[in-house]
């Protein structure tokens, strides 16, 4: 079963807001994300913006699995 691009996004926007990003920022991200764009063709601003967003998915993902292993 292949996903739409639009159940992408949502399953990413979930993702983030699951793990602490800003529902607005992780709604962008995740919009970033599935557009398929290289980095070449990203703005400076959204570059920085997944990268940050994806940073604190992945810290907050690992913190949680810490806690869970105690």
């Amino acid at each position: 079963m292949c996903m739409s691009v639009k159940e992408k996004e949502e399953l990413l926007h979930t993702e983030l807001v699951k793990y602490g990003v800003q529902y607005h920022k992780a709604a962008e991200v995740a919009r970033i994300l599935v557009s398929g764009k290289s980095d070449e063709l990203l703005t400076d601003k959204e570059i920085q913006l997944a990268t940050e967003a994806c940073r604190k998915w992945i810290i907050q993902r690992k913190r949680l699995a810490f806690i869970k292993k105690q």
